[in-house]
């Protein structure tokens, strides 16, 4: 259910699951890139196909048990792809090299770890 400890529990999973991956993917494949229709498709676009895709229901028909755990899982992961790649591209020219800067990864993190707090910040006040 949404509010609970086990919901933030996952979505912060999720969160730190997906930059972990995402970074040591393209640290070791830094021109890796996805393309649909000739479009290059960066990771803050597909990860704002998945958190709407899971965080809608999540919301809206708040499910229960593994279906719950799931979403949030998964809106975590595409809230982490998002966050990640926004800092990258406002603080860098958006070229693959300069993903591996250092300003790129702690611009991330320091991301990462806002929304983490906050997400934190948010079931404590709902356990009220």
């Amino acid at each position: 259910m949404i509010g609970s400890s086990r919901t933030g529990k996952y979505l912060i999973s999720g969160i730190l699951a997906s930059f972990m991956v995402a970074r040591a993917v393209l640290y070791l494949s830094p021109d890796s890139d996805f393309y649909v229709v000739g479009y290059n498709i960066h990771h803050l676009f597909s990860g704002m196909l998945v958190a709407i895709i899971c965080l809608l229901p999540l919301l809206i028909i708040r499910p229960k048990g593994r279906t719950g755990v799931v979403l949030a899982f998964f809106s975590g992961t595409g809230l982490g792809l998002m966050l990640d790649e926004w800092v990258y591209l406002i603080v860098t020219d958006g070229s693959n090299a300069s993903y591996l800067l250092p300003v790129s990864f702690w611009g991330g993190l320091a991301m990462i770890v806002a929304c983490v707090a906050y997400i934190w910040i948010l079931v404590r006040l709902a356990h009220r």
